[in-house]
């Protein structure tokens, strides 16, 4: 029985070690995102004062393009990464068009205001 005891103690060590990893790559992963997303705001600023649409159905095909093969190289299956990217620029998207909105609205207070 001991031997079972001490194998079973070893591997809850050793599956404590890989939570630890998953939770500090969770971390790292939500990190990242919100950099992302500060990034793709400011993206989705310029694009409204300069009158440019939304979404860019030609960058993101390149960009699920690129993804395909990182994840392929990184051996991950290639659905989940556009699946995964997929759901980001969707989000993406729908920010960008609040802040079109947001800004369209400012631009109209702005000219009632002045006339």
């Amino acid at each position: 029985m001991t031997d079972t005891n001490d194998a079973t103690a070893r591997a809850r060590e050793i599956l404590s070690g890989y939570r630890a990893s998953i939770d500090n790559i969770d971390a790292a992963l939500i990190h990242m995102l919100a950099e992302r997303f500060r990034c793709t705001k400011a993206v989705g600023v310029l694009k409204a004062e300069h009158g440019l649409p939304p979404a860019d159905p030609a960058r993101e095909q390149a960009q699920i393009e690129r993804l395909r093969r990182l994840a392929k190289d990184a051996q991950l299956d290639p659905d989940f990464a556009e699946k995964f990217l997929s759901f980001i620029v969707k989000e993406v998207i729908r920010h960008h068009e609040m802040i079109a909105a947001a800004s369209a609205a400012n631009d109209q207070e702005s000219a009632t205001a002045g006339a």
